[in-house]
């Protein structure tokens, strides 16, 4: 099962696909901090603590605008979007948080969690891409789905999904922001993974930008053209 996108996409925000897939649990516009925990399989691992930080600011100053979207879990209940406000404001030293509880099933809580972590402003390369085959390969999402419920278009989900073909030592690279996916693009009109490595750690070390290696790429494109022995005709 997966969520459906609702026409004009996600770009809109998550809120387009709470009232359409879950069932509203009435009663409770707040709850307290001690009843709300994390999902342990929430795709995000890592919080950057200074923007942690930065939004407890502004919770103590403004409190906290954006309700965090749980699910009853047990006897207490579940984040499915929101931890980054929910870690917010424990540092910001709140007792009680806004929310809306709804019910969903642990696939759909999976998938909004999938979706709103691809809706990071820092997300690295990488990760989208992870995100996007996660939604495709485990919920059966086409891509033209997850092109619209993340805001972007279908062009850019393919082209992000097709990164993940390059060596795990050049996506480590464009983990870390070595590698642009400019250059992941250009690498991938190559089959060799020695080549692809070693052009990948030039570009790592400043030599090459885009435009130099498209020109290596094609000087060895043509290369190997020019190496391939002709096919043999028959003469009669």
């Amino acid at each position: 099962m997966h969520l459906a996108p609702k026409k004009g996409g996600l770009g809109m925000g998550l809120g387009a696909l709470f009232s359409d897939n879950a069932s509203e649990v009435q009663g409770k516009s707040t709850l307290r901090i001690s009843e709300i925990e994390p999902n342990r399989l929430q795709p995000r691992k890592d919080f950057d603590e200074e923007a942690i930080a930065s939004l407890a600011d502004s919770i103590k100053d403004h409190g906290l605008l954006q309700p965090i979207v749980v699910r009853p879990y047990g006897r207490a209940y579940q984040i499915v979007a929101g931890e980054r406000r929910w870690r917010a404001a424990r540092v910001a030293g709140l007792g009680e948080v806004p929310v809306v509880i709804k019910e969903f099933s642990d696939s759909e809580a999976m998938q909004i969690a999938l979706i709103e972590n691809l809706q990071r402003e820092n997300l690295n390369p990488v990760e989208e891409a992870l995100g996007y085959r996660e939604l495709s390969e485990k919920y059966d999402m086409t891509q033209e789905s997850i092109a619209e419920m993340t805001g972007r278009s279908r062009s850019a989900v393919t082209n992000a999904i097709r990164i993940l073909g390059l060596p795990d030592e050049v996506l480590e690279m464009i983990r870390n922001g070595q590698v642009s996916t400019g250059h992941a693009k250009v690498l991938l009109a190559l089959d060799d993974e020695k080549t692809i490595k070693e052009l990948a750690a030039q570009v790592a070390d400043g030599v090459l930008t885009v435009r130099a290696l498209e020109n290596a790429v094609k000087s060895l494109k043509s290369e190997k053209k020019g190496k391939t022995p002709p096919k043999k005709t028959d003469t009669y």
